[in-house]
């Protein structure tokens, strides 16, 4: 389990390169995770993410993390397991964000009821997810923690 003393390490990282915090969550149902798609009315189709949420002001990113799990999916976080790793990038309006990305238990899987996306799936991690690079790079990384 992640420590509050790492939680902490990590809000303060990010406050110190002055970067915004947003978190992911990572929910395996045996080596499959789930995805969510954004509504997509582009002739573009929009790459899957990872359940999670902006840090609020002085909120703690546990209860970030738990929030933005129940939000978007409707499950509810028992644990949160691994600090798998995170990115950062810049938000539409050029502020720098952080993005930390969490390996979760969940009391159960389903019944997923989606809150802003169009719909989900249950992606294999052996295979070719329609992600962003720095997302594949993640799921790389809990690949090799939790299924070396």
């Amino acid at each position: 389990m992640v420590s509050e003393l790492e939680f902490e390490e990590l809000s303060r990282r990010a406050e110190i390169d002055g970067t915004a915090p947003r978190v992911g969550a990572i929910i395996d149902r045996g080596g499959q995770v789930l995805l969510l798609a954004r509504h997509d009315t582009g002739p573009i189709k929009a790459t899957l993410k990872l359940p999670g949420t902006t840090v609020l002001p002085r909120e703690p990113l546990a209860e970030a993390v738990v929030r933005g799990v129940h939000e978007e999916t409707g499950l509810v976080v028992t644990g949160i397991r691994h600090h798998v790793g995170d990115f950062d990038y810049l938000s539409p309006d050029a502020r720098p964000v952080r993005r930390l990305h969490f390996a979760v238990d969940v009391a159960a899987i389903e019944p997923i009821r989606l809150s802003v996306h169009a719909r989900y799936v249950w992606a294999p991690l052996d295979g070719d997810l329609p992600v962003t690079s720095s997302i594949r790079r993640i799921l790389e990384n809990y690949r090799n923690l939790v299924h070396p």
